[in-house]
């Protein structure tokens, strides 16, 4: 089941879940505070609006399928699920625990609603491809979708092209990668590291439909599934730029912040950002 939310809700939603990311990371004292932050939009869009799923039943056979591939962002995964309903809010506390269900990376055995075990980077998309493959092929179930969110610096794997290349030849049109192209990874600036432009021609190329898109704007995220979904006998990558460490000023654009969380002050300085920030969402009025 979709969301009903409001694109004022939504906005509301996306700066209430950084919130939540900043004390989650701080009691965690690890973690990752970047990426996070700037995948809140996308991640609200996904949980409350876009995918069929029904927290109280995560493994409902007629649910969507979702899989982050760069699964140290887990930690937004998680502050969503929990504002979805499918755990209590509480447990986000446990975050990186000895014993804890929300573990650093994502373990799909520990937590319901988790659909795969990611943290080596560039298999979470091999994964999703494999899902979209039996929904196409083996149960003839073409009106569920598989979505997948991997990082920018994530494109550095090889098997992530590898995947692309299989996912091209058996034209898997149920599979939606949104690629999250905030132009850091832990070395540094990604054009630094190792450069990736032209990025949508490189996707094109391996025979992708292709959309960039704001990945801070609901309405856009929205509107380039709608896309997606209406593209046949291809996959689909959308190229969601968007700023690390968004809404928190000291964090963002800025790659040292990819593997470190905020300690006691930073935190309350990023929440006083961040509610000011809330402020500045507009009205239901627009």
């Amino acid at each position: 089941m979709t969301g009903q939310l409001t694109q004022h809700q939504l906005e509301k939603t996306a700066n209430s879940v950084r919130k939540t990311l900043i004390t989650m990371l701080e009691e965690a004292g690890s973690g990752h505070s970047a990426g996070p932050l700037g995948l809140a939009d996308l991640m609200t869009a996904l949980y409350f609006d876009i995918m069929t799923i029904d927290p109280a039943r995560p493994d409902w056979s007629e649910r969507d399928i979702f899989v982050l591939s760069n699964g140290h962002c887990v930690p937004v995964q998680y502050a969503c699920m929990a504002e979805r309903g499918f755990f209590d809010k509480s447990e986000l506390m446990t975050l990186r625990k000895l014993g804890s269900r929300l573990q650093g990376h994502p373990e799909r055995t520990k937590l319901p609603g988790l659909e795969v075990t990611s943290g080596p980077l560039g298999e979470g998309l091999g994964q999703a491809a494999g899902y979209a493959y039996a929904l196409q092929y083996l149960d003839h179930q073409r009106h569920r979708w598989v979505y997948c969110v991997t990082g920018d610096g994530e494109l550095n794997e090889g098997n992530i092209w590898e995947t692309a290349m299989f996912a091209a030849k058996y034209r898997l049109s149920q599979l939606i990668v949104f690629v999250d192209r905030n132009n850091i990874q832990i070395d540094g600036p990604t054009e630094d590291v190792m450069p990736l432009e032209d990025l949508h021609d490189k996707w094109e190329s391996f025979g992708w439909h292709v959309q960039e898109i704001d990945g801070h704007n609901i309405e856009s995220i929205q509107d380039a599934v709608g896309m997606a979904k209406a593209i046949e006998n291809r996959p689909s990558a959308i190229i969601a730029h968007t700023i690390p460490g968004k809404g928190v000023d000291f964090m963002e654009y800025d790659y040292k912040w990819h593997g470190v969380p905020p300690n006691h002050d930073q935190a309350k300085e990023a929440l006083h950002k961040l509610r000011t920030l809330d402020g500045r969402i507009r009205g239901e009025h627009r």
